[in-house]
């Protein structure tokens, strides 16, 4: 009962704070990606930059979503219990496969720039595209995007309104369905993740191919999730919310999930290069080179250590997953370096690692605008979910 008393005392929602956080981040974003346009149209470097960029932008930004899916539906999957107060937060971030869609549009005029097997020239003068032609062709390849966002939408969206709807009616069966839903969805999401990888990424080189490419971005979406979380709940208790709600509890147990995926990704990225590096297979070996050489290789040494061997090292100690304050800091720089992680898969392949001023301004408009759409739901529903029936076991966990 004091626990119960306690979450009602807790400010329940952002209110007008979070409307005017959502204004404001979508003006910011929206100029961002206005001016990354403009320069575009008027400069052509910025022309040449300007699509690959914004798919690192995008490739960014939806990683963070689908990794939120993940800890939702694996909350439900797994009947978590101490998860419950700090699930509405991943809550809020998977429910923005609407907003993604609309983000994803622009992608459309850029597909001739981006992918090269959408030439029908260059595909009949290349006998690898010719044999991979019924899977990389523009209808098939737009039905499957179709698919993939659709149903995440759905699965982002049904998961936060379920679990508002339960805030209001109290209704454990609710809590049933969605446990009941988990599984399948669960099995779903894994491949539409896996084959978006696949198309959004990996197709800019379809010459190569690695087949767990889709394993190593869900690794390094998921490690942006848990540090988006980590993030936010600290901010959001620094501005007073939440802190009567999320303890050091339940950020050891974040912190210990970050740190796993962090090794998890390290040892996908590993797996990958060692078996690229051992077959010696030519077309292969050229998507590591170009990854390798000049600045890019430089990029490669600061996400072994900024990726792995730094956040491994920090995350280590207890005290440190037990100290909100201290654990914001390596969560904000892996949020970081996940986007440099996406920087290091696409740009290879359209010139140089040097970084441009429409880089910067379309991973911070596309930034700005995701969490427009975070920000706004924040404003409108409690942080914490308010009747869930493991509620009382979320605000009493504690650590073994």
């Amino acid at each position: 009962m004091t626990a119960i008393v306690e979450l009602m005392l807790d400010r329940r929602s952002l209110g007008e704070v979070g409307a005017k956080l959502a204004r404001a981040s979508l003006g910011f974003g929206g100029v961002c990606v206005a001016l990354a346009a403009i320069g575009a149209w008027l400069w052509e470097p910025w022309r040449e930059r300007f699509f690959p960029a914004y798919l690192t932008a995008f490739s960014w930004v939806l990683s963070l979503t689908l990794g939120a899916l993940f800890f939702v539906i694996l909350q439900h999957l797994v009947r978590a219990g101490w998860s419950v107060v700090v699930r509405r937060l991943a809550e809020f971030f998977a429910a923005q496969g609407p907003l993604l869609v609309v983000l994803a549009l622009p992608l459309l005029l850029g597909l001739h720039e981006l992918y090269h097997w959408t030439h029908p020239e260059v595909v009949a003068a290349d006998p690898v595209l010719l044999g991979k032609k019924p899977y990389l062709n523009l209808p098939f390849f737009l039905l499957r995007l179709v698919f993939y966002f659709a149903f995440w939408s759905w699965a982002g969206r049904y998961y936060y309104r379920t679990s508002v709807q339960q805030d209001e009616t109290g209704d454990v069966a609710l809590t049933e369905t969605m446990q009941r839903r988990a599984a399948p969805v669960m099995l779903l999401y894994a491949l539409t993740v896996t084959f978006a990888a696949f198309d959004l990424l990996m197709s800019l080189n379809p010459h190569w191919y690695s087949t767990i490419f889709g394993v190593y971005y869900f690794s390094g979406a998921v490690v942006g999730a848990f540090a988006l979380l980590i993030s936010a709940g600290v901010l959001l208790q620094r501005a007073g919310y939440l802190r009567r709600t999320v303890t050091r509890e339940h950020y050891h147990d974040l912190g210990k999930l970050l740190f796993a995926f962090v090794v998890f990704w390290a040892y996908i990225a590993f797996s990958q290069f060692m078996l690229i590096w051992y077959g010696n297979i030519p077309e292969e070996t050229t998507w590591i080179l170009k990854r390798t050489a000049g600045g890019y290789g430089i990029i490669g040494l600061i996400l072994l250590f900024g990726h792995f061997i730094v956040p491994f090292a920090v995350l280590l100690p207890r005290s440190v997953k037990r100290a909100p304050g201290t654990l914001f800091y390596p969560a904000l720089w892996l949020l970081v370096v996940h986007y440099l992680d996406l920087y290091w898969l696409v740009m290879p392949e359209f010139g140089s690692a040097t970084p441009h001023l429409v880089d910067v301004l379309l991973a911070l408009g596309l930034g700005g605008l995701w969490l427009s759409g975070a920000a706004r739901l924040s404003s409108r529903h409690a942080l914490a979910p308010q009747k869930d029936p493991r509620l009382v076991e979320s605000l009493t966990f504690e650590n073994a």
